[in-house]
C-alpha cells in the first residue's frame, strides 16, 4: 500500500511538471478526434485535413478572424470590378516552406488544379467558374467569372482555396508544403502530426508557439486523462461532456463554449426511395427530438440553428422555428405518404463518439414511428467512400464546419442528391447580386425554400466546447471555419 501511494504521488507530481514543460519548450499539443485521411486541404474533403494543417501549413488569399469576419490573408486587398471581375493584390515576401516566393503564378496554378477534370476539389463548382485568371504581375490576380459571385471572398478562406506550389502540390497530401506560420515535420501515422514554427513566415499573425503536435485520440476516456497527465494541452472538442463539470473544478483547465459553422443533421439519400417523396422528408422533422439528442449528445450546449447555416453566418435566418417533435403527427405523415407501418432503413456514420451517440438516440426515437434503423459504424476513410463518394447509404449523420455548407445543397450530385431546382435559382440570383440587401433578402428565401423542400433534418448548431490548460490563451472559443490556428496561441507567464 505504501509503495502504491507513492507511485500515485509521483504521478500527481507530474501533472504540473508536464505543464510547465510544454511551456519551457514552447510547445503545445492538440488532441483530435479523427487523423485526417491526407493533408492537402484542395483535394480531401474531411474536416479532419483543415482541422491540422489550414491556417498552420496552408493559407488562402483572404481567411476567417476568430469572429468570422473575412479579412486579408495571402491577399493585402481585394475589389469587385462589376459582377464577374475580382482583383486580389498579394503580400509581398512571402515565401512556400521550401524557400521558393510565392507569387500569383501560384495562385492561378491552384485555381486552375482545383478546376481541373481529375479534380477532387469539394468547392470544384467555384473553380469551375473561373473563365479566365490573369497574372498582370506577381503580387496581382485578376479573376473573372463565368457568373457572378457575391460570396467568392468567403470561398476564398476555406482549406478548398489553398494556395499551393506547383513544385510540391503532388506530393501535398503526404508531405505538405505551404506558406503558413508552421512548417510540416512529420507524420506518424496513428499517432500525431508534428509542426515547426516557419522562420520566414510573412504574415498577418506573427506566431509565438515553436512546435505543435496534433494528436489523433477517438476516446473520449483517452482524450480526458491526456489532459489530466498533462500530456494534451488542449482539446478543441470534448465529447464527454459529463466530464467537464468535474474538469473545470479541478482548477487547470479554462472551459470554453462556442460553436462552429456546422449545424447537425440527419442526412437522407434524396434519390433513394423513401427519401425521394418530399412528404416522407417532412415527416422526419416531427419524428427528430432535436432536443433530446442535445442533451445526450452535447451537454445541452449546442445553439439555434437553421437550414444548413447558424448564427456565425452573417445571413443566417432562423426557419426552423419552435421543435416540431411529435409523434403522433410524424406517424400520420408517413401513413399519407403510403408508409402506415413505417419501413426499413440503415443508417451508416463515422465512428467518432459523439456520433455514436446522436445515431443511438435517433435509432430509438424513429423506432418509435415505424422507422427501423439498421446501424452501421464507419471509421473516417470508409464513410468518405461509401457515403461520400459513392453514395451507397440511406441515411447518415453529418454537421459539415465548413462555411457555406448551404451550397453543397445546389449541386445534385452532392452525396445528399438533393435537385431543388427552386433553391438553386435563388441561390444564383443571390449570387448574382451586387448590392448588399438584394444579397442579404435573396438569400432569407432560399433557406426558406431549403426547408420546404427538406431534403435533410437539421438539428442545432454544433457546439464547440473545448479545454484548455491554464496557461495557454488565444485558442478560439468559436470556429467560423474548421481549423486550429497555432500562431494564434501563446503561452502565459
Amino acid at each position: 500500500m505504501r509503495f502504491q501511494s507513492v507511485l500515485i504521488g509521483m504521478a500527481l507530481l507530474c501533472i504540473p511538471l508536464q505543464s510547465m514543460s510544454a511551456q519551457a519548450d514552447n510547445k503545445v499539443v492538440i488532441a483530435i478526434p479523427a487523423e485526417p485521411p491526407g493533408l492537402d486541404p484542395a483535394m480531401q474533403a474531411s474536416a479532419a485535413v483543415s482541422e491540422v494543417v489550414w491556417q498552420n501549413i496552408f493559407e488562402g488569399l483572404t481567411r476567417f478572424d476568430p469572429t468570422g469576419k473575412i479579412v486579408p490573408g495571402l491577399a493585402v486587398s481585394w475589389s469587385r470590378e462589376g459582377a464577374n471581375v475580382y482583383v486580389f493584390k498579394l503580400r509581398p515576401g512571402v515565401k512556400f516552406h521550401d524557400g521558393s516566393a510565392m507569387t500569383s503564378a501560384d495562385v492561378k496554378f491552384s485555381f486552375e488544379r482545383n478546376a481541373a477534370a481529375d479534380s477532387t476539389n469539394k468547392r470544384k463548382r467555384v473553380f469551375i467558374n473561373f473563365a479566365k485568371i490573369e497574372t498582370p504581375d506577381p503580387l496581382t490576380v485578376k479573376i473573372t467569372t463565368k457568373e457572378p459571385t457575391a460570396l467568392l471572398p468567403f470561398f476564398l478562406a476555406e482549406g478548398t482555396a489553398a494556395i499551393e506550389s506547383a513544385a510540391t502540390a503532388a506530393t501535398n497530401r503526404s508531405a505538405p508544403v505551404g506558406t503558413g506560420p508552421y512548417k510540416f515535420v512529420k507524420w506518424v501515422r496513428g499517432d500525431s502530426i508534428q509542426m515547426e514554427r516557419f522562420a520566414d513566415y510573412n504574415g498577418p499573425v506573427q506566431p509565438h508557439i515553436q512546435t505543435a503536435v496534433f494528436r489523433f485520440m477517438p476516446d473520449e476516456n483517452s482524450q480526458v486523462l491526456a489532459l489530466r497527465s498533462g500530456q494534451v494541452d488542449y482539446l478543441p472538442y470534448i465529447a464527454a461532456v459529463e466530464a467537464i463539470n468535474s474538469l473545470k473544478s479541478e482548477g487547470k483547465f479554462k472551459i470554453t463554449q462556442g460553436q462552429t459553422q456546422g449545424v447537425l443533421f440527419l442526412g437522407m439519400n434524396n434519390k433513394k426511395t423513401p427519401f425521394n417523396d418530399v412528404r416522407v422528408r417532412r415527416a422526419m422533422y416531427y419524428a427528430v427530438d432535436a432536443q433530446m439528442v442535445n442533451e445526450g449528445t452535447h451537454g445541452g450546449f449546442g445553439k439555434k440553428g437553421g437550414a444548413q447555416t447558424n448564427e456565425l453566418n452573417p445571413y443566417f435566418v432562423d426557419v426552423l422555428g419552435a421543435p416540431k417533435y411529435n409523434v403522433k403527427t410524424a406517424k400520420k405523415m408517413l401513413a399519407d405518404a403510403g408508409y402506415p407501418n413505417g419501413f426499413s432503413v440503415n443508417l451508416k456514420v463515422l465512428s467518432n463518439p459523439s456520433t455514436r451517440r446522436t445515431a443511438e438516440i435517433l435509432v430509438a426515437q424513429l423506432a418509435e414511428v415505424g422507422i427501423k434503423v439498421k446501424l452501421e459504424v464507419l471509421e473516417t476513410a470508409q464513410w468518405l467512400d461509401i457515403v461520400f463518394r459513392h453514395k451507397n447509404y440511406d441515411m447518415t449523420i453529418i454537421s459539415h464546419p465548413e462555411p457555406w455548407a448551404i451550397l453543397n445543397y445546389t449541386d445534385p450530385n452532392y452525396f445528399y442528391q438533393y435537385d431543388g431546382e427552386k433553391f438553386r435559382a435563388l441561390m444564383k440570383k443571390a449570387e448574382a447580386s451586387t448590392d448588399e440587401a438584394t444579397l442579404k433578402e435573396t438569400l432569407a428565401q432560399a433557406q426558406h425554400q431549403l426547408y420546404d423542400d427538406a431534403p435533410s433534418v437539421w438539428m442545432y448548431a454544433m457546439p464547440q466546447v473545448g479545454v484548455v490548460s491554464k496557461g495557454l490563451s488565444g485558442t478560439r472559443v468559436d470556429l467560423p471555419v474548421p481549423a486550429y490556428p497555432v500562431a494564434e496561441m501563446s503561452w502565459g507567464k
